[in-house]
This record gives C-alpha cells, sequence and structure tokens, in this order.
C-alpha cells in the first residue's frame, strides 16, 4: 500500500514537512532568487506538486482563466491523468511576465531543466531561507503544503484531489500532523 511507505516523520522521529513558518521563509528567500527560479520554486510552493510534474509545465496547461495549473499526474499508473491546481492571480501574471506565455514566447516546458537542476535550485532556496533538517528538501514543500491545506480546514478529499493520490489513506497520513498546526487544529475545539 502506498500510505505505508509515506511518512511525516524519519526514522529518528525527525519532521519531514515544512512548518508554516519555514513555508514562509522559503517563500520570501525565492522572491530574492533569479525570476525562473522564483517561478519554479513557487510553483512547488502554490501547488505541492512533485519536481518532475512542475518540470513537465506546458505553456498550454497555465489556465490564466480558471487561474489554475494542469498537471499529469506522474505517481499514477495510469496515462494521461491531469489534476488542476488552483493558484493565486498575481502568481500566474508572474508565471506570464517571465516566461512570456500569454505572448506564445514558450510553447513547451516552462523549464528546460533536469531533474537534479530543478532539486538543486529547491536546496539553494532552502539554504537562503536559512532551512535546513530532513524537511529542507523538495518533498518537505510537497508536505508542508498538505498539511497547510489541513491546517486550513480543507477536506481530505479536496486535498486528496490537489495532490494526485490515488488513495485516501496517502492523503490521510497528513491529518497526523503535529506541533502548531496540531494544535491549531485541535484550537478549534476550544473556541465557544
Amino acid at each position: 500500500m502506498a500510505s505505508s511507505a509515506m511518512r511525516l516523520h524519519d526514522a529518528q522521529g525527525h519532521r519531514l514537512y515544512l512548518t508554516a513558518g519555514e513555508r514562509d521563509a522559503f517563500r520570501k528567500a525565492a522572491d530574492d532568487s533569479p525570476r525562473v527560479v522564483r517561478t519554479f520554486c513557487l510553483i512547488l510552493f502554490y501547488t505541492g506538486c512533485h519536481i518532475s510534474e512542475a518540470l513537465e509545465l506546458t505553456a498550454d496547461r497555465v489556465d490564466f482563466q480558471g487561474k489554475a495549473l494542469t498537471f499529469r499526474s506522474l505517481k499514477k499508473r495510469r496515462q494521461n491523468v491531469y489534476r488542476s491546481v488552483p493558484v493565486p492571480e498575481a502568481f500566474l501574471d508572474v508565471l506570464d511576465l517571465v516566461h512570456g506565455i500569454r505572448e506564445g514566447h514558450v510553447k513547451g516546458q516552462l523549464w528546460g531543466w533536469t531533474r537534479k537542476t530543478g532539486y538543486n535550485h529547491i536546496i539553494a532556496v532552502m539554504k537562503k531561507a536559512a532551512l535546513s533538517g530532513p524537511q529542507a528538501v523538495p518533498k518537505g514543500l510537497r508536505h508542508g503544503y498538505a498539511v497547510a491545506c489541513i491546517e486550513k480546514g480543507i477536506q481530505l478529499n479536496v486535498v486528496q484531489e490537489l495532490l494526485g493520490h490515488a488513495q485516501m489513506t496517502t492523503t490521510a497520513i497528513y491529518a497526523h500532523a503535529v506541533g502548531v498546526e496540531r494544535r491549531s487544529i485541535v484550537a478549534r475545539l476550544w473556541e465557544t
């Protein structure tokens, strides 16, 4: 089962997801990066997609009307399974400004990088944000996005769709967030 391999903590009990504060520090560091690196980092920040999914993103799958990006779900066994993930309109404007999508400057993929190059850019921005530890990797961004969704009260079935999980049991692992995120979720019980 896919969920048995996915964890929010490593074998030593260290967190594998970015907290809200760490995500914010990453976003700020990305804002101070070269423009194409910034857009790549923000794709992962705003969508929780995998590096490979971001690198496969093409100009024709940037939906300005629907205010979403459409990814081919690479982890699913069936071919050509797509999902649309809403993103802030201001981010779409930045994506267009940097890549010239509306003007047709880019016909194919937005980044012509290898997966390793994309990974290295994310790690460099993590270091610029002074983030370290097992969570300071691209997968930590994805996990942090999912935890942030749960923290904001987004239903698990919607989170499942956003992340492209085939099984709800995989998505349900994010409901086991700890620290500030869990406190925030449980704090709703204390509200009168």
